[in-house]
């Protein structure tokens, strides 16, 4: 299962507007990181399904939208509920790390 890829407009309405608990992975294609770590995200997307939302933004194609955040380097896991920032992973985070973090969330 892939992660679904995000554009500014996009990014707006999923996160923000509909406010469902979610992680965003900011990478790109030429991160050597970010290929170890998008891997790992669609294998534990399928046990969230429904409760948990995973999307994908290509920094190369979004340039304007990593800034925004104010993001140094890739990859950057950002988590959102309710449209609210709860926090972000960076760099090569594990699955556990992951999962911590995305039960924060849920519970929060």
């Amino acid at each position: 299962m892939s992660l679904e890829k995000l554009n500014a407009g996009q990014f707006e309405k999923i996160i923000y507007d509909q406010g469902d608990p979610c992680l965003v992975i900011f990478s790109r294609k030429t991160c050597h990181v970010c290929q170890e770590v998008v891997p790992v995200l669609e294998d534990m997307q399928p046990k969230y399904k429904g409760k948990f939302g995973f999307y994908y933004v290509d920094v190369e194609d979004d340039k304007a939208l990593f800034q925004s955040f104010s993001l140094k380097g890739v990859p950057q896991i950002l988590f959102f509920k309710e449209g609210e920032y709860q926090g972000k992973l960076a760099g090569a985070a594990d699955e556990e790390k992951i999962t911590d973090k995305i039960a924060d969330v849920l519970e929060a």
